[in-house]
């Protein structure tokens, strides 16, 4: 596993580097539902109603995208990256891909609730990819991992190839939708205090390959240290199904790129 995924996170880092020579399309820069069991739907940004998201669904820019029971989906994001989502999960897709005026390329999405496997390009100097979760954001840096929020918060991140950069959020921001940009009366100026007590907000952690990170809904990291494929929760058909397919990409990227 370690061998592949290694090989993986390098061959999306040489197919993102091409797309880039060349330029991306509107096309490229849209993400597209590969896979779809279940009950899946999609709430465009300019709506409030959920439609059904079946194969091909293209997903943009400030969409959310939700799974029901028994029901399981796959994002293919520009053809490079690949976030899919357990049962019972939704995900607001706040940026993707998008420029900045200092020319950096921009991805965001927020898991609300639920669980997400996701499967990452190394992330260049001008390349930005996070995801967050109410009371934690992950800054991702060329990543096999996967993500979920329990119904009180409670939020695990494992790592199983890369190095993930993770710290808390302030609890009142899982009130509102990250990229809501409700008006609001700016402080005036304020006294920078001295010396103090380092509070939830502030921390962040560094995980990298077979770690994980279990952070409780008041900010609290309950556990954190190494995780092993022989596992029990490892050997779980969601686990096993995102490394099929995985190995699956992996092989028809190297066809695709004519590497043996």
């Amino acid at each position: 596993m370690k061998k592949q995924t290694v090989l993986w996170v390098a061959l999306l880092s040489t197919a993102f580097t091409a797309v880039f020579l060349f330029g991306q399309t509107n096309t490229q820069k849209k993400g597209l539902v590969t896979f779809a069991d279940g009950q899946v739907k999609r709430k465009a940004s300019e709506t409030m109603d959920w439609q059904n998201a079946p194969v091909n669904t293209e997903v943009l820019s400030g969409d959310q995208m939700r799974t029901y029971r028994q029901s399981r989906a796959e994002l293919n994001l520009a053809e490079m990256d690949v976030v899919r989502l357990a049962p019972r999960t939704i995900i607001d897709i706040v940026k993707l891909y998008e420029e900045t005026k200092d020319k950096q390329v921009e991805t965001a999405i927020h898991l609300e609730q639920g669980e997400l496997w996701a499967s990452v390009h190394k992330v260049e100097a001008d390349t930005k990819f996070d995801i967050t979760a109410p009371i934690s954001a992950a800054a991702i840096t060329g990543t096999v991992l996967r993500l979920n929020v329990a119904d009180d918060t409670t939020t695990q991140l494992k790592v199983y190839e890369g190095e993930v950069k993770i710290k808390s959020r302030p609890q009142k921001m899982s009130q509102t939708v990250p990229h809501s940009l409700v008006p609001h009366e700016v402080s005036g100026p304020t006294e920078v205090p001295g010396p103090h007590e380092v509070t939830v907000e502030q921390w962040f952690h560094i995980i990298k390959n077979m770690q994980q990170i279990t952070i409780d809904k008041k900010g609290n990291v309950v556990s954190v240290g190494d995780f092993t494929e022989n596992d029990v929760e490892e050997k779980s058909d969601w686990v096993q199904w995102n490394k099929s397919l995985d190995e699956i990409r992996l092989n028809n990227l190297k066809q695709r790129l004519n590497v043996k």
